[in-house]
């Protein structure tokens, strides 16, 4: 594990899971979020740097219609969020992708927005895909109110009484985005003209930062409207009812297809991760620090797998598994963890794997990163990607070393027979209507002429076909100059040779491949929790429960 300023550990090599293991969809629809989360590395760095927070403009009227900005000060630069709030019919309201109006619309802008700016972001942020940003804009999104919660809240400060508990613990949130787009999309700046920033350098930190001020939003919003209804008599939500809410997300297909297509970024994402948990590992001692730390995330993850809920049935015998791994983890922990071990925390870990399921190890996963952020956070550094430096194909590789990358890293592709109907059930494509990504039934709906080449165990095994009798010493160049239909499958290899964590190892056109699992391993290294899918292909989370707001962030508050 290299990359600049960061120190590497040989010594945790020897401790670092296979991507045999780790690269499968059924763990990794079991991954939790961790310190190395992106919404965690944003938060860690406006604390560390003092950030400061101001709301400079709050022109919402009695119902809740206006406009508000929120601004975040760093050392170098501004950004702020420029909110809109609408009065939106409850037939009008709807979380999918093709809904033409929503509760409140954001653009986060690249400094402090003029007058001018406002005027021009309020003639085309409430419009979405209608309308147009600028490179100004850094992204755009939009969020509709869990309606019935957000009433109950307003009604009950009106009165000057608390919500009910039991209520925001169940639901976690007051609003939910449907949508949060960045890197160019729809005018926002690209991603290259921000990547050098170093507020800005890890994935999707705009994006967290928007949804972070998002989620003051939705709390400034329901005290405003409970003061315009109550008058002197509301009171404002109390800090340990409003810490507990988050910014909930509805996400479907169009978010799966990211890790397949930047797998040099997936890369950096699992192998840092991976690193961290070696490195965890490798340790000779458990400091007391780590202990009490430990121990305290796993009190929170029990208490977040009990409040956790989901009418999915996958996703209900999940958290059976997670609840019942974390019954035996604690007791484990108790009496049976042996920390005068030569590697205590590798004792515990190879326990885990032993006899916990995915869910559990995968949690257990988190619980053994989270004190130990002095030794792992820096690999927060490591975790973007330059993808254009790894595109370009080596064209002088001889066939027989090609031959060597696929039986190393795609046996688990080139095995399957994807002439059965099993095999090669489903195909990816781009909806007409959206231009969002999609899933198909190829056996049973029209439109597999239009796949998507996100094929990649078919793609890989028809290559291993090409190139199974061909003279060892054939350049590569010369068998794509013959079969051009092999470029993907050879780049993916020749970077999966490079970067051994780039490939999912399953088969996405199988009709057993849950998408789910893709989004709640992408969803998880976002820092996202309460993850309830409502089918294979859709799902609900919440982000920043239980973090600062950027008032306590002013003022010092806690670490993230």
């Amino acid at each position: 594990m290299t990359c600049e300023g960061l120190n590497p550990m040989p010594q945790a090599r020897a401790f670092r899971r296979k991507p045999d293991e780790v690269m499968r969809l059924a763990r990794m629809g079991c991954s939790h979020p961790t310190r190395l989360s992106f919404l965690r590395q944003l938060l860690r760095r406006m604390q560390a740097e003092g950030w400061r927070f101001d709301r400079p403009v709050w022109e919402i009227d009695a119902k809740g219609v206006g406009r508000a900005v929120y601004r975040a000060i760093g050392p170098a630069r501004s950004y702020s969020l420029v909110a809109f709030a609408h009065d939106l019919p409850p037939e009008a309201r709807s979380d999918r992708v093709i809904a033409t109006a929503w509760d409140a619309t954001f653009a986060l802008f690249d400094g402090t927005p003029t007058p001018a700016d406002l005027d021009r972001l309020a003639a085309n942020v409430p419009l979405q895909e209608a309308g147009r940003i600028s490179p100004r804009e850094l992204s755009l999104s939009r969020a509709n109110r869990s309606v019935r919660l957000f009433d109950h809240v307003v009604e009950r400060l009106a009165t000057g009484a608390q919500p009910d508990a039991a209520m925001l613990l169940e639901t976690g949130y007051l609003m939910r985005t449907t949508a949060v787009y960045g890197s160019g999309k729809f005018g926002a700046a690209d991603r290259a003209t921000i990547a050098q920033r170093p507020e800005l350098s890890a994935p999707f930190q705009a994006e967290m930062l928007s949804v972070w001020l998002t989620r003051a939003f939705t709390v400034d919003l329901v005290e405003h409207l409970a003061r315009a209804r109550g008058g002197d008599l509301a009171t404002r939500l109390a800090p340990e009812l409003k810490r507990g809410l988050g910014v909930g997300n509805s996400t479907g297909l169009g978010m799966a297809p990211f890790l397949i297509r930047h797998p040099v970024l997936l890369n950096n994402w699992m192998l840092a991760r991976e690193e961290a948990l070696a490195r965890v590992r490798a340790q000779t001692s458990v400091g007391q620090a780590e202990l009490a730390g430990f121990l305290t995330a796993l009190d929170e993850a029990r208490t977040n797998a009990d409040l956790w809920t989901s009418a999915h049935d996958i996703q209900r015998a999940k958290l059976a598994d997670l609840r019942g791994s974390l019954v035996r983890l604690v007791a484990h922990v108790a009496q049976g963890w042996d920390q005068s071990a030569a590697h205590p925390w590798d004792d515990l870990w190879r326990w885990g794997q032993d006899t916990l399921t995915l869910e559990g190890q995968e949690a257990l996963l988190a619980a053994m990163l989270e004190p130990h952020g002095a030794l792992i956070d820096g690999l927060g550094d490591c975790m973007d990607a330059d993808e254009e430096a790894h595109f370009p194909i080596n064209g002088a590789m001889k066939v027989t070393e090609l031959r060597a990358i696929l039986q190393a890293h795609y046996g688990w592709a080139v095995g399957v027979d994807y002439t059965q109907r099993s095999q090669c059930a489903r195909f990816w494509y781009v909806s007409e209507d959206k231009l969002e990504p999609r899933l198909g039934e190829r056996h049973d709906e029209p439109g597999a002429e239009q796949e998507l080449p996100l094929d990649t165990g078919r793609q890989a095994a028809a290559l291993w076909q090409a190139i199974r009798d061909q003279p060892d010493d054939l350049p590569v160049a010369h068998l794509l100059l013959a079969a051009p239909e092999h470029r993907p499958a050879v780049r993916r290899a020749q970077i999966t040779a490079r970067h051994p964590f780039a490939e999912i190892r399953d088969n996405l056109i199988a009709d057993d491949m849950l998408p789910i699992d893709i989004l709640r391993c992408k969803l998880a290294f976002f820092g996202a929790t309460r993850f309830d899918p409502r089918s294979d292909r859709w799902v609900r989370i919440s982000l920043f429960q239980g973090t600062p707001y950027p008032g306590e962030m002013n003022g010092g508050g806690d670490e993230a």
